[in-house]
């Protein structure tokens, strides 16, 4: 299902692909309290009050999916606020657009919208934007059975200010926020241990309990031989420090089995050196590594395995908002990969799959919001169809 944000106010595609309709498609077929509410007012299907830690009843909707290509992504779920103007300040803003968010929880989204199998690990207040976060999980068929509810402590907001340009900057509420308080007993490692791949990013090392929780699901996925996905996903404003932010993000570095990171976080991690010099890359690519991809934006991407490199080209649109641009990738490479993991052995395939990803990003800068924006499978594929015709 399709979703539309809604405003909240405080007052052309081309590709280097030369592929053909038919091979495209061959590729890819078609205050902190607990508020007690009547049953009957939003969400109707929720009880208002939850003990700390407990899931909502499982009811993931009407579509069957095939559990066996599930990605499980852990993390973070918010709301986003975002300017209905680009180019000015929070406090020029006239009004924002309330849209949810949140990196794995956007990848969730973006894998369900594709046709794949996903679920989203992570913790929301027990509030109205916390139940609504849920419904939206609901509504796109993304299985919640690991989401948990936290009646001390609200569900996280970001204050997006977008630049003329579509490019964003961060502004967060989460002194702490519900998602910081997961706790490692507060698991659904059954989940964790069925997927396909195990994704997440490094906002949830930040502070304990969730850092140790984040630590004790990647383990539990990496015993049962799940594939392991990081986005790093820097966002330095949460960290104390620089240095903090760099440790952390690459005190789990080596236990990936796929990386995704942009420029802007290979000149971070490198402290300086050219994101562009291959061997600068190299030096991110550790011996058990399987993929290391690096997003250029509306340029595509590069790609790294131990066999083979390369880049794909991306698709030019008009950006209006740049939010979710990169989880909607990851979730076009993921959803690829669940169902077949010998694209990681196959160039070829792998170039289709990145060429699909890239999609994915360039169609979500042209709404504003992160999940509001993210395709379906059959739009992505009509602008590849497009780009080729």
């Amino acid at each position: 299902m399709a979703l539309h944000a809604t405003a909240f106010s405080f007052t052309g595609v081309s590709t280097s692909s030369k592929a053909s309709r038919s091979s495209l498609l061959s590729v890819f077929p078609a205050p902190r309290r607990c508020i007690v509410k009547a049953a009957s007012q939003y969400p109707p299907s929720f009880p208002r009050c939850k003990i700390q830690g407990r899931a909502l009843p499982s009811d993931n909707g009407p579509l069957e999916k095939d559990e066996s290509s599930l990605v499980v992504c852990f993390g973070e779920m918010l709301i986003d606020f975002v300017p209905t103007i680009s180019g000015l300040s929070l406090a020029e803003a006239p009004a924002f657009k309330k849209a949810p968010g949140g990196a794995p929880a956007n990848v969730a989204v973006g894998i369900s919208r594709l046709g794949g199998s996903s679920a989203f690990i992570g913790k929301v207040g027990e509030d109205e934007f916390g139940y609504m976060l849920a419904e939206i999980l609901k509504e796109n068929n993304v299985n919640s059975d690991g989401m948990r509810f936290d009646p001390g402590a609200r569900t996280a907001l970001a204050f997006v200010t977008l630049r003329k340009d579509g490019e964003r900057e961060f502004m967060f509420y989460r002194n702490p926020s519900a998602d910081m308080l997961l706790q490692e007993d507060e698991l659904d490692l059954e989940l964790i241990r069925k997927a396909k791949v195990f994704h997440y990013g490094s906002i949830s090392l930040i502070t304990e309990p969730c850092k140790s929780a984040h630590i004790a699901a990647a383990k539990a996925a990496k015993d049962a031989g799940v594939i392991l996905s990081y986005d790093p996903n820097l966002r330095l404003p949460l960290w104390p420090s620089a240095e903090s932010a760099r440790e952390g993000i690459l005190s789990i570095w080596d236990t990936a089995d796929i990386i995704k990171i942009s420029e802007e976080e290979i000149s971070f991690l490198t402290q300086g050196e050219d994101p562009y010099d291959d061997n600068v890359v190299r030096k991110l690519y550790h011996p058990n590594l399987k993929l290391l991809l690096v997003t250029e934006g509306p340029e595509g991407c590069r790609y790294y395995t131990k066999d083979f490199s390369g880049r794909v080209k991306g698709i030019k649109v008009d950006a209006v908002d740049t939010t979710g641009a990169g989880d909607a990738f990851v979730a076009g490479i993921l959803s690829q990969l669940a169902s077949d993991v010998s694209l990681l052995q196959d160039e070829g395939k792998l170039r289709d799959a990145l060429s699909f990803a890239n999609a994915c990003g360039a169609l979500t800068v042209m709404e504003r919001g992160a999940i509001p924006a993210l395709p379906t499978k059959e739009v992505v594929l009509n602008a590849l169809l497009k780009s080729v015709a």
